[in-house]
């Protein structure tokens, strides 16, 4: 697991501080940090004239890093980390659902750090793909759009892949996000099931699904891109076919249909027994789903689906999805011949309540 916090030396800031790591002196900006020295672990940075000191070990590379260091705080945050095409920013840990499979339950506060995100995203490697998740971030939508907008101008490269659950679009906002250009924007949104009932106890939320159907017609008048999510689980296991006929009927605009493993940590953790599907033991309706869908033009990717979980036709569906920070093997992995293309697992995966039908491919 990669560790995305640096221990670092005690600053005197009132504010949070946005700092892009450097190791050389080259057209340096007000937000770069030149490293001047290491001492084992210890690595000495000037940063305007003062001394920042850090903590990595050996082989961490941190050249072009940005990292946030907030008050008061013993470690920085790795916002963006250079050599990385998995690099995401929480928005919010605020959320108006409370969705079973939740890996990052909702908190009840929220810290505004839109401007230090903006500076951090304006320092990130030419065409970096920046995540935007929460919680919620629509709940703060004048801002993230306002951050959005801004960043749009002054870094026209930037893509972003924003998770939302598609319940605070409004007609309102069709200019504002054609503005944002939908080539450069990914709404990955959840949809569970093609039940009202089903969709709606799954997130919890009394008229989730209608007002989610409101919000795909928003986005597909504005000509957004959307990545349809799907997690499964033993609640709407038996409902995927008739969900892939729904997406294929009602949402044939989607980009892809996102069909994902459940993750083992948050509610995802505290609801694995009721929840968990093992798929590798019983992919009949999810195979019956993906056949729909790409028989309606749906294109389907599976996340999170260890590639031996997955029956052999398909298997290219399985992408690498498991973000570099937070993906592992197992040991039975070692020998197996399709390790290099495979996604693995999550770092909290626990093989003892996990899959029952894996083994190297």
């Amino acid at each position: 697991m990669i560790d995305l916090r640096i221990k670092v030396e005690p600053l005197p800031i009132v504010d949070p501080l946005i700092v892009r790591l450097r190791n050389e002196a080259d057209d340096l900006g007000p937000n770069d940090a030149v490293l001047i020295g290491t001492d084992g672990a210890r690595r000495e940075y000037d940063f305007q004239g003062f001394s920042l000191t850090l903590h990595a070990s050996d082989g961490v590379a941190l050249d072009n890093d940005v990292i946030m260091i907030l008050p008061g705080q013993a470690s920085a945050r790795r916002l963006i980390r250079a050599d990385s095409q998995h690099n995401t920013f929480l928005i919010t840990e605020q959320c108006d659902q409370l969705c079973l499979m939740c890996s990052q339950p909702p908190k009840k506060n929220h810290v505004d750090l839109f401007a230090e995100l903006e500076t951090a995203a304006s320092l990130a490697p030419t065409n970096a793909y920046i995540g935007l998740s929460g919680g919620e971030p629509l709940l703060y939508k004048g801002k993230l759009f306002g951050m959005l907008l801004s960043l749009a101008k002054t870094r026209p490269d930037l893509k972003f892949h924003i998770l939302s659950n598609g319940q605070h679009f409004d007609e309102v906002d069709i200019a504002t996000l054609q503005e944002l250009g939908p080539g450069r924007i990914l709404w990955g949104i959840p949809l569970y099931a093609a039940e009202e009932e089903l969709h709606d106890a799954i997130v919890k939320k009394q008229g989730a699904f209608d007002r989610l159907i409101q919000s795909f017609a928003i986005l597909f008048e504005a000509g957004a891109a959307i990545e349809l999510r799907t997690v499964v689980m033993r609640q709407n296991d038996v409902n995927l076919p008739a969900l892939a006929a729904f997406v294929g009927t009602a949402l044939p605009f989607v980009e892809r249909w996102a069909i994902m493993q459940l993750e083992n940590i948050g509610f995802g953790r505290m609801n694995w027994d009721l929840s968990f599907k093992d798929t590798s033991t019983d992919f009949d309706n999810l195979a019956r789903a993906i056949n729909i869908a790409t028989a309606r033009d749906v294109p389907v990717q599976l996340y999170n689906f260890p590639l031996c979980s997955v029956p052999e036709r398909y298997r290219h569906l399985a992408a690498a999805s498991i973000s570099d920070w937070k993906n592992k093997q197992e040991p039975f992995c070692t020998n197996c011949s399709a390790r290099q293309r495979c996604g693995g697992f999550f770092e909290w995966y626990d093989h003892r309540k996990g899959f029952r039908g894996l083994g190297p491919i």
